[in-house]
C-alpha cells in the first residue's frame, strides 16, 4: 500500500469539566503519515501543543490494540470513525485525505458526563456490571473444561456476546442514548452458559434496574448500535435480553 503524508485541519471539542459549556477549537497538523494510527496523530498534535506551552488534548487510551475500548471518540459524526468493526486506535490515517477537516468529539450522552475534552465518565457501565454481571462458583481447584457439556451453538453465541469491550459506542450512536446492546451482551453471554444459571433471574432484573437508574434511554430499534459496534455485537442479543427479562418478571410474580 502506498505511503504518503498529509496536512489536516482538526476541529476538536475542548471542555474543562462537566460544568464548562465547552466548544470546538481548530488545529493544524502537518506531514502526518498515512500509516499512523489516529491516536498517534493526536500524540503528534499534543507534542506540538506542549512545545507551544499550550494545554494538550485530553483523550482516553490504554492498550491501543482494539481490546480495552478506552479510545472512544466520535470522528466525523461516527463512533470510532469510518471503518466498520474498528476501534479508534485501530483507525489509520489512510482513512483520510490530504487537506481534509476532521471533527473529533466525545461521546454524547446524559449518562456519560464529560470529564475533560474528549474524556467522558463511563463508570455507569461499570455499575451495570456490578449489579449482576457475575456468577457463583465454588472455590478450590478449577473444574475441568470438558466436565460440563454445552451446546456448540450456545457456546458460540455466548462467546460472540462476550466480545463486548464496553466502549459505549452503542450508547453514542443511539438517538436515545440507550445501553441496551451493551447490557444485552453482558446478560446473554452468561445466560447462555450453565454457569450463569444460579443468578439468571436476579441478574437481568438488577442490571436493567441499574441501567434505568443511570439515565440511559430506551432502545430505538434502529440498529445504529450494531452498525457502529467495534466488535459487531448482534442486536439479536437485545431480543434475548427482553426474553430473559420477561421470564424473570413472570417468575417474580409467582
Amino acid at each position: 500500500m502506498e505511503h504518503y503524508n498529509m496536512n489536516l485541519t482538526l476541529k476538536i471539542w475542548r471542555q474543562k469539566n462537566k460544568e464548562d459549556k465547552g466548544g470546538f477549537q481548530s488545529f493544524q497538523v502537518k506531514n502526518i503519515s498515512s500509516e499512523m494510527s489516529f491516536l498517534e496523530m493526536l500524540d503528534v498534535l499534543n507534542e506540538q501543543l506542549i512545545n507551544d506551552n499550550q494545554d494538550p488534548i485530553a483523550f482516553d487510551h490504554d492498550c491501543r490494540e482494539g481490546i480495552c475500548g478506552m479510545c472512544s471518540l466520535y470522528i466525523n459524526g461516527k463512533p470510532h470513525g469510518e471503518w466498520k468493526g474498528n476501534t479508534t486506535c485501530q483507525l489509520h490515517m489512510r482513512a483520510f485525505k490530504d487537506g481534509e477537516t476532521v471533527t473529533i468529539e466525545p461521546w454524547r450522552a446524559k449518562a456519560f458526563p464529560v470529564i475533560k475534552d474528549l474524556i467522558v465518565d463511563r463508570s455507569p457501565l461499570d455499575r451495570i456490571i456490578q449489579a449482576g454481571g457475575y456468577i457463583s462458583v465454588n472455590t478450590g481447584n478449577a473444574v475441568d473444561g470438558n466436565s460440563l457439556p454445552i451446546n456448540k451453538d450456545d457456546a458460540d453465541a455466548s462467546f460472540a456476546a462476550a466480545m463486548c469491550i464496553g466502549c459505549g459506542a452503542c450508547v453514542a450512536a443511539c438517538k436515545n442514548s440507550s445501553a441496551m446492546l451493551f447490557l444485552s451482551a453482558k446478560v446473554a453471554h452468561l445466560a447462555l452458559l450453565p454457569q450463569g444459571a444460579p443468578e439468571r433471574h436476579s441478574r437481568v432484573m438488577n442490571m436493567v434496574a441499574q441501567m434505568d437508574k443511570e439515565g440511559f434511554g430506551a432502545c430505538t430499534n434502529t440498529g445504529a448500535c450494531e452498525a457502529t459496534c467495534p466488535k459487531e455485537i448482534s442486536i439479536s442479543n437485545i431480543a434475548r435480553l427482553n426474553l430473559e427479562y420477561l421470564s424473570a418478571s413472570i417468575a417474580a410474580d409467582k
